[in-house]
């Protein structure tokens, strides 16, 4: 049976659901808390680095973008194994992205508190796209602000895919917060790119 990942990152951790089928039909099969920061490397490395020189904060930035990417990548090839398992094939990956806007140069983020914040999100998307990228999976970049009309239009409505969320979270149970709707939403929308 084909499935598809769905992530939402957050500093130092992302959500990942496991979903088949479409967004109308489709169940969703699992939901799992990834962590993406190794003991001893700071959840923030924007914020952390700012006060510090140019050069050790440019060294602690880049050892938590590495530390990241190593966990993601331990993370989705679990996650890959643990469908293989179940008999699924998973070959599409929905990714929850910002703005996408292009960040300036180290320099100019940490002299920044919006840019930091920024980075920091950008941060965890990039390395969560490089992990199911390395593992062969196609990324379908989903805009964060744009999931809930995109699913909208898949089923004709607002009420209609609040009605399908409502029915997901009672069949599904706890937890069903934000980050495990638009995960799964950012799933059935990767699932549904290659048709």
């Amino acid at each position: 049976m084909r499935a598809a990942f769905g992530f939402r990152s957050h500093s130092g951790f992302a959500t990942l659901v496991v979903a088949t089928g479409s967004l109308a039909k489709g169940q969703v099969l699992e939901r799992r808390r990834i962590e993406l920061v190794a003991a001893g490397v700071p959840r923030q490395p924007y914020h952390e680095a700012q006060p510090l020189p140019f050069a050790a904060a440019e060294a602690l930035v880049g050892r938590a973008r590495a530390e990241a990417l190593r966990a993601a990548q331990v993370a989705v090839a679990a996650a890959l194994e643990d469908a293989r398992n179940r008999g699924l094939l998973v070959q599409r990956a929905g990714l929850l992205v910002g703005s996408g806007k292009r960040l300036p140069p180290l320099d100019k983020i940490l002299a920044s508190h919006a840019l930091i914040h920024a980075a920091e999100g950008e941060l965890y998307r990039e390395v969560l796209r490089g992990a199911c990228e390395a593992a062969g999976l196609r990324v379908a970049p989903v805009p964060e602000k744009e999931v809930r009309a995109r699913g909208a239009e898949l089923l004709g409505g607002k009420d209609a895919l609040e009605r399908r969320l409502v029915a997901l979270g009672r069949e599904l149970g706890a937890p069903w917060r934000e980050d495990e709707k638009h995960a799964a939403l950012a799933a059935w929308m990767a699932a549904g790119s290659g048709r």
